[in-house]
């Protein structure tokens, strides 16, 4: 959730960042909201100030024994007036946060214009992509293997559900502990979390009420709970309402997790195979630091996912997204894509997202400087990395003109064999 304080000091530049990612801001139903917020704040502020007058004034009556009885009455209408007004304060403020949060956040200003993946920036390129003769895909090579078989989940869960059999089942548990291990050596601390949450917790991340449709939910008791889309969500919601430190920071966690997606708005997109899944596993980076760290803690958290790719000797480039192609609560986000021979292209496998203090605004997680006032910190994540893509990915680069996978060197320990045959 943006600022208030930003629409007040420079509403314009508001609106020219909004607009760079293609939102029209509604700056009648803004004025009408803000207006209707401060002119009962001020009302109410004034009564209180009259209820607190009155009170001294009954006061002074009682000590000197004299008749109180009118002031009385007069602070009882006081207060039921204070009492009308402060439910209309709540709901002006409700109307106020309401329309606040459907207002995507604001790019950084190292963050390209532009209107979509069109005008994404390359910024670097790692690895020379294996020369491959008729390269196969991922469900040829994984379906001739035994491993992959789409068929079958389909007949038990419809589209966009995979069953992984025999050292396919074991690739993708070798590859949840490989990236957990290496993050959790880099200095990423690990966590398990819940897998279902409750509104609010989907709320502070910024995807309720924008994404409703995108995710899976479930009713217990009286409750509603959504099955995550990641890890990001529990995660970041461990602070929730909680105020840290500011020596404790950078707090960094590691998750794995399966993420559940209903895809919503991508039917006709990557059908065949496992890209596209409404479930699938991830190992996720989330952290928490200062906003003059924050910048630099960027940087870092993508370095580590890099990390994954160069140590499975995976080619892949980072790209940093434009104002059109951001996420709805990300302030910059590089894009890390991973080659896959069958497509002749590189493919997106993790998203690293620096948010600024939009999640922290809606989650309330601040910290406390060694000489301040609380303040809210800055969130950011990314996939460190999304295991399924990352299974495809091997695949289709480790083929051999046999059909068997080449497993790079350093997931033979974890899966026990150098070859996939």
């Amino acid at each position: 959730m943006l600022d208030p304080n930003l629409f007040r000091n420079d509403l314009d530049a508001v609106i020219r960042g909004l607009a760079s990612r293609g939102f029209e801001f509604d700056q009648e139903t803004y004025h009408k909201l803000d207006s209707e917020r401060r002119r009962v704040i001020q009302e109410a502020e004034v009564l209180k100030a009259e209820r607190n007058r009155v009170s001294e004034e009954v006061a002074k009556l009682k000590r000197a024994k004299e008749n109180a009885d009118p002031l009385i009455a007069q602070q009882r209408e006081v207060g039921d007036q204070l009492k009308a007004l402060e439910a209309a304060e709540k709901q002006a403020e409700t109307a106020f946060r309401d329309f606040l949060s459907i207002l995507p956040n604001l790019p950084h200003e190292s963050v390209p214009i532009g209107k979509d993946e069109h005008g994404n920036v390359e910024t670097k390129r790692w690895g020379t992509p294996a020369v491959i003769e008729k390269p196969r895909d991922h469900v040829d090579l994984g379906t001739k293997l035994g491993i992959l078989d789409l068929d079958r989940a389909a007949k038990m869960s419809g589209a966009r559900f995979s069953v992984l059999k025999g050292l396919g089942a074991k690739l993708e548990r070798a590859l949840i502990n490989f990236m957990a291990d290496r993050q959790s050596a880099a200095g990423w601390s690990e966590v398990m979390t819940p897998y279902m949450v409750l509104p609010h917790s989907v709320y502070g991340v910024g995807q309720l009420p924008k994404f409703e449709e995108d995710l899976f939910k479930t009713k217990r008791g009286e409750d509603t709970l959504y099955l995550i889309s990641t890890a990001e969500v529990p995660v970041t919601n461990l602070y929730r309402e909680e105020i840290l430190p500011e020596e404790q920071l950078p707090v960094r966690h590691c998750a794995f997790s399966p993420c559940f997606r209903s895809e919503a708005g991508s039917y006709g997109k990557d059908t065949k195979g496992i890209i596209r899944q409404h479930q699938f596993h991830k190992v996720e980076l989330v952290a928490f630091t200062t906003p003059q760290l924050a910048e630099a803690e960027h940087e870092h958290l993508t370095a580590c996912a890099e990390a994954i790719l160069e140590a499975l000797g995976l080619p892949y480039r980072r790209m940093l997204l434009c104002t059109g192609d951001m996420g709805f609560s990300s302030r910059k986000t590089y894009d890390l894509e991973v080659w896959l021979p069958s497509q002749n292209t590189y493919r997106e496998i993790s998203s690293c997202s620096w948010f600024g203090d939009f999640q922290a605004r809606r989650a309330n997680i601040r910290f406390r400087p060694k000489d301040g006032k609380p303040q809210f910190l800055h969130t950011l994540n990314g996939s460190g990395l999304a295991v399924g893509r990352t299974w495809v990915a091997l695949l289709e680069n480790g083929q051999q003109p046999d059909g068997s996978i080449k497993i790079p060197q350093a997931l033979v320990p974890y899966l026990g064999t150098d070859t996939i045959r």
